[in-house]
Parts: structure tokens; C-alpha cells; sequence
């Protein structure tokens, strides 16, 4: 297999609209892509159901390195524990990680009107009073609702979870005061908390990120073992040869390491995070037990 491959274009599927953080990820690398596998790397925009509809086809694709899709922690991770009967295929037997491809932090904001400071104001209040606290998200079932409902696990509170239509809505509101608290990714919110219009409390990622870098983690303000973060990877058909899911993953890890691709990435509010195969297949795993536990014990549904 290695003497041929790659001798024909490969094409990647995207599960989101063109625009989108892993649409403006992949085709930021496809340039550095070409060049090492010198072959051309086609880009097909495949949204729907929750990415469902385009890893499927990754799942039926001939597995020779020539059908790749960008998967992110939704389909991989939360969708199988949120409504397995809507997906053809199986994250675990029916694909092969190649690589992690980037992570997004999000970060807990309070409104000014809120006079929230802290976590532990939060949960001051959230204990005292907690029919009146509520936290926006960017809808049900989207890494920022499951980072919210690990807030509530974490902090042993049960606050009141308000799902939006993405982040834009949950920002005018939280904004406005409207809502008291958010979580928002950090590229809809960096410069409002700079402003000092929105107050950050703390980032979702278990480290320092360095869109915030004075914002401290959720995990050292009192919720211990907090990480949450919105992440996507490259994944081939199951039964790709190993040699081909090496050199795939050799080209990606590359290209994430390329200067220029590194500016694009974050430029979004996104890391880039390249691993081995075996390394995402292990994150992968570890990811779908802990949300897979989170949706079960909190009670979520799919919409």
C-alpha cells in the first residue's frame, strides 16, 4: 500500500457549513496538506444532524485513505448517548482516528448587572438561591450545554441550564443582563470581557488558554477536575491500513505545526492540538464515558 498512496486526490468531509470553525481549520491546512502528500485534498461541506449525516458516509466509504472526515466531540461522543437510534453507524467500531485536529475552550461570563465576582459567588448564590440563577448556552446537546451541566456536577448546585440558538443570542442576553450567567466560546466573547462589559469567571480548558490568559481555569476555582472544550480530529473508514492512517496522521500533524495554520487556527479562539492515532482513539473513549455518564446522570434529551 505505502509505495502507491496517496495516487489520487483525497477528499475530507466536512459535517459543518462552509465558514465554520472546522471548515476554516481544514482549509487552512490543505495547502501544507497537498504539498507533502502532493496530491490535491478536496474539501466537501456535508452538514446535518448533528454531523451524523456526513461521518456516515466516512463510516461507508472505502476504507483506502481517499474519504476522510472532520468529526467533532458531538458526533463522536455526546450523540450516541443522546439518540444512538438516529445514527448509522458506530463512532467506535466503524471508524479509525487519525489525529486530533484543535480544541475549543469556552469560558463561564457573568453579566455586569449580576455582581457576580467569582465561582464561589456562584455557588454562594446557586446554594442560597437557586431558582433564581440561571446559565445560558448555545443549545441543547452542544458542547457548551454539556459544559454548563458539568458546572451544575462539579459545583453540586443544580441551576437552571437556558439553551439558545448558538452563542450570538446567549451573548446579547447575558449581555443585557438578561440572563446572569453564560458559557460563550471565547472568540464571540473576548473582546466584550477586555472591554470589561462581560466579567470572566473562569475558562472551561483544564489549563491557562492563551486567547484568556488571565482568566484561570474553572478547575483551580474550586471545581476540581473541571475540563470541558470543544474539540474536532480527522477520521478514515475502520478497516484503513494501518500504514496509510501513519502517513495520514505524519501529514496532518505536519500541517498543524505549520506557522501560518497555526495564526488561521487561532485566530478562531481554537488550539491547535495535534496526537497520534492512538492517542485521539484514547481521548475519544475517555470523552464518550465521561459526557455518556454526565448525559444520564443530569437527565439530558436530545431536541
Amino acid at each position: 500500500m505505502a509505495f502507491a498512496y496517496p495516487d489520487q486526490p483525497i477528499k475530507i468531509i466536512v459535517t459543518f457549513p462552509p465558514g465554520g470553525s472546522a471548515d476554516i481549520v481544514i482549509r487552512a491546512l490543505q495547502p501544507v496538506l497537498a504539498e507533502d502528500l502532493r496530491q490535491s485534498i478536496v474539501v466537501e461541506n456535508r452538514a446535518g444532524a448533528g454531523g451524523n449525516i456526513g461521518i456516515g458516509a466516512v463510516a461507508q466509504a472505502a476504507p483506502d485513505g481517499y474519504t476522510l472526515g472532520v468529526a467533532a466531540a458531538g458526533v463522536l461522543t455526546v450523540n450516541p448517548h443522546l439518540n444512538r437510534a438516529a445514527m448509522s453507524f458506530d463512532p467506535v467500531k466503524d471508524l479509525a482516528p487519525v489525529t486530533m485536529l484543535a480544541e475549543i475552550p469556552f469560558v463561564l461570563v457573568a453579566s455586569q448587572q449580576s455582581g457576580f465576582a467569582s465561582v464561589a459567588d456562584v455557588v454562594a448564590a446557586a446554594k442560597a438561591r437557586p431558582a433564581e440563577l440561571s446559565i445560558g448556552h448555545g443549545g441543547n446537546g452542544t458542547a457548551m450545554h454539556l459544559t454548563s451541566a458539568l458546572f451544575n456536577q462539579k459545583a453540586g448546585v443544580r441551576v437552571q441550564l437556558v439553551a439558545y440558538r448558538g452563542t450570538a443570542p446567549a451573548t446579547v442576553d447575558v449581555l443585557a443582563g438578561h440572563i446572569p450567567l453564560a458559557v460563550l466560546d471565547i472568540p464571540a466573547s473576548r473582546q466584550l470581557i477586555r472591554d470589561g462589559k462581560l466579567k470572566a469567571l473562569g475558562v472551561s480548558a483544564a489549563k491557562p488558554v492563551v486567547f484568556l490568559p488571565d482568566v484561570p481555569p474553572l478547575s483551580e476555582r474550586g471545581l476540581g477536575g473541571f475540563e470541558s472544550v470543544g474539540w474536532f480530529g480527522i477520521v478514515a473508514p475502520a478497516a484503513t491500513p494501518p500504514d496509510i492512517v501513519k502517513r495520514l496522521n505524519a501529514a496532518f500533524v505536519k500541517a498543524l505545526k505549520d506557522p501560518a495554520a497555526i495564526e488561521k487556527i487561532r485566530l478562531l479562539g481554537a488550539e491547535p492540538a495535534p496526537s497520534s492515532a492512538e492517542a485521539f482513539a484514547q481521548f475519544i473513549q475517555s470523552e464518550s464515558a465521561k459526557w455518556g455518564k454526565l448525559i444520564a446522570d443530569a437527565g439530558i434529551k436530545s431536541e
